[in-house]
């Protein structure tokens, strides 16, 4: 599990959860599919592959956009995502030192897990648990991700928590990334490699 293909899909995914928490903050909306393939991820603990971790290729289409978009810069480049995506990346290899924190994590997620028996994925009592167990174990970590947007939708309690479970989403896929092999500086040096082997699998998607 430690090829190429399967760091660029992790990647990916750490895209994938900022750039979904990204436009919640500006627009007060995001890609259903995407954010469900994104919460989903949280609840994979004994996925065969990383692919299956989001359920398919497909799934992770909208963070093989972002990433392309962010890696290629020019006008379609976000700065408040990619500032995000290093952070998420940064809080993980923390998070990997702290085996309590782990512990709770875990066992916070399998809360999740046996409520999901009464509330559909993206229920709103869903991701309230989601931000909360965010709030109490990553949000605790320094340097604490500060999201920006707009006023009007960081106001709104259901946007953040819906911001809080996508950054929890994006911890579980810098997860990946680490324990694929992924470091800093494969973003830093291989950009071009990242870029290409994006834009292979958006066309397999």
């Amino acid at each position: 599990m430690k090829n190429e293909t399967d760091r660029c899909i992790a990647l990916a995914g750490v895209f994938q959860a900022a750039g979904l928490a990204y436009r919640i903050a500006h627009s007060g909306v995001s890609d259903t599919a995407a954010m469900e393939a994104s919460i989903n991820s949280l609840l994979q603990v004994d996925a065969d592959s990383v692919t299956a971790v989001f359920g398919g290729t497909s799934r992770i289409a909208y963070g093989l956009k972002t990433l392309i978009a962010q890696l290629n810069g020019g006008d379609s480049r976000e700065v408040e995502i990619t500032r995000y995506v290093i952070s998420l990346l940064h809080l993980e290899r923390k998070l990997s030192k702290d085996p309590s924190m782990l512990k709770r994590l875990s066992d916070g997620i399998s809360s999740t897990t046996e409520r999901l028996e009464h509330y559909p994925l993206l229920h709103a009592n869903i991701l309230a648990g989601m931000a909360g167990l965010y709030s109490e174990t990553i949000s605790t970590l320094q340097p604490r991700i500060m999201v920006q947007g707009e006023p009007l939708h960081l106001q709104n309690p259901e946007n953040i928590n819906r911001i809080r479970a996508l950054l929890l989403a994006g911890i579980r896929a810098a997860m990946l990334w680490r324990q694929c092999g992924g470091g800093r500086f494969q973003i830093l040096f291989g950009r071009r490699k990242q870029l290409r082997l994006a834009h292979a699998l958006l066309r397999e998607a």
